[in-house]
């Protein structure tokens, strides 16, 4: 299976380059930003418009022209496109050799990496990927996902993670704050109690069972 092996890549202070103009029509230099990349070369001649607009936000540079070599030193991730396979080959030989992992857009085996589509509801992310094999799919799972997940998702894993560093030092082994964890939390509870607007009380019904029965130190 093409792209078989996920992972969530942490992005910031590290360089990324999108070269062309089809790249900067789809978002991806705004799905790096909402990935938190700090440090994004753009290289197109267009969207005019597209262009105009990210110019004005930190941490991105463009440069209206065609690409060069020397753009794709130092990045970590390049996403470019050229409207001819040579294009297409010399962008990723040259992102290769300057250590790059690269997705040529439409085009796989010029691809180490695969952009999947995604639901965000704060620091919860939901990727969905198909190998390649149907954007469209993704895109109607993705579409499922966000009806599921709705906007109370990003409060929840904020009180999971509050929860987690108030509990941790009382549960000192993983296999126990497993074992609590999977028995505490109830997802359906969780999302229908901060939709109600009751955050605090997921907080404490969360905290109690996790401590039930621990020794107070």
């Amino acid at each position: 299976m093409p792209f078989g092996f996920p992972v969530l890549l942490e992005l910031a202070g590290r360089r990324c380059v999108v070269i062309g103009a089809l790249p900067v029509a789809e978002g991806k230099v705004e799905a790096l930003l909402a990935g938190d990349a700090t440090d994004v070369l753009v290289v197109a001649e267009g969207p005019a418009a597209r262009l105009d607009a990210l110019e004005a936000v930190t941490g991105v540079a463009v440069e209206r022209r065609g690409w060069r070599g020397e753009d794709v030193e130092g990045a970590a991730l390049v996403i470019g496109h050229d409207p001819s396979h040579e294009g297409r080959d010399a962008i990723a030989a040259a992102a290769r050799a300057a250590g790059a992992m690269v997705n040529l857009v439409d085009d796989i085996p010029n691809c180490d990496w695969a952009m999947p589509s995604i639901v965000r509801r704060g620091d919860l992310l939901l990727a969905i990927g198909t190998g390649g094999a149907s954007p469209a799919l993704s895109k109607k799972v993705r579409a499922q996902l966000e009806g599921t997940y709705g906007p109370e998702w990003a409060e929840v894993l904020l009180i999971l993670r509050e929860v987690r560093a108030a509990t941790s030092a009382s549960l000192p082994t993983f296999d126990e704050r497993a074992a609590r964890w999977a028995s505490a939390l109830d997802l359906d509870e969780a999302a229908e109690l901060v939709r109600e607007g009751r955050s605090d009380e997921l907080r404490t019904r969360l905290t109690a069972r996790l401590l039930g029965g621990v020794p107070a130190s």
